[in-house]
Parts: C-alpha cells; sequence; structure tokens
C-alpha cells in the first residue's frame, strides 16, 4: 500500500518560491501532505497549502510525480498559482515554524536533494511531468539526466 501525498510550488514574479520549514523535523520544503480518504486531489492540495501557509492557491499543472521507496509515499507536485483572494502568508503556523519565500540557490542549499528536485522540476522550462524516486533524502538514478545542481 502506498499514501499519496500532494504539495505545491508557488512562485512568485520575482522568482522566489514559497518554502516552509516543518515544526516536526526542521526541514525546508514546500507545503503539502498526505490526501485524507476520500479527499479529491486539488481539494487535499488546498487545504495542505492553506493549513501550512495561510494562503489560498489553486493548481495550474501536475509538474512531478515522486516515490519515497522507503516510507511508500507517492507524492504530487503541482505548480500553483495564489488564488485571487489568498491573502497574506502567516510568518507561521501550527504546523510550519517559518514560511519563507526562497531563491532557487537557497532551496538548493536548504533541502535535501529529493526535495529541491521538486521545485526545479516545477521551475523548469520543461512541459514534460518529472517521473522521480528516491529514498527520503536522495534520489535514486535510474533514469536520471544529470544532477538537481544542473537543473534550473
Amino acid at each position: 500500500m502506498h499514501s499519496v501525498g500532494v504539495a505545491g510550488v508557488v512562485r512568485r514574479a520575482d522568482g522566489r518560491v514559497l518554502c516552509i520549514r516543518r515544526r516536526d523535523d526542521g526541514t525546508w520544503q514546500i507545503p503539502g501532505g498526505v490526501l485524507e480518504a476520500g479527499e479529491h486531489i486539488p481539494a487535499g492540495l488546498r487545504r495542505e497549502v492553506l493549513e501550512e501557509t495561510g494562503l489560498a492557491v489553486e493548481p495550474v499543472r501536475l509538474t512531478g510525480v515522486y516515490l519515497n521507496v522507503v516510507r511508500n509515499v507517492v507524492a504530487l507536485v503541482f505548480a500553483c498559482r495564489l488564488a485571487s483572494d489568498a491573502g497574506e502568508a502567516s510568518t507561521q503556523t501550527e504546523e510550519s515554524a517559518e514560511i519563507s519565500w526562497l531563491t532557487l540557490d537557497e532551496i538548493r542549499q536548504r533541502s535535501v536533494p529529493a526535495f529541491a528536485i521538486r521545485v526545479l522540476d516545477a521551475c523548469a522550462d520543461n512541459a514534460e511531468t518529472a517521473i522521480r524516486s528516491h529514498d527520503g533524502l536522495n534520489l535514486i538514478a535510474a533514469g536520471l539526466e544529470g544532477s538537481i545542481a544542473d537543473a534550473s
């Protein structure tokens, strides 16, 4: 059995991406989480981003599918736009110790490769959906072209 997670990559006009520092383990990631039983994918995505950042978003397109082979979680990552009634980002929430708009370089520095690649895939000028596997920290090389340091 696999769990299904959703996450959103929200990018501002200046190129910065909405990220959170999780309360439970202190890691920097894009906002997201596991779908609840019977929850529709866009609704779960909206709920997770709102819970973790205080911002309302709308999914634009699926940018990647990521399998954590250790935890048996499939994550669907979407490029998102702020909703017209998005409001202001919180500085922290019950789940997020910190919320910040980070550059791609800051994301590479603060996040493990398995999470940084999600942002880099979403921000790449590529219409194809990335399909990748990882062990929770690092990408598993099967089918991987180049490293995340090469992604832009």
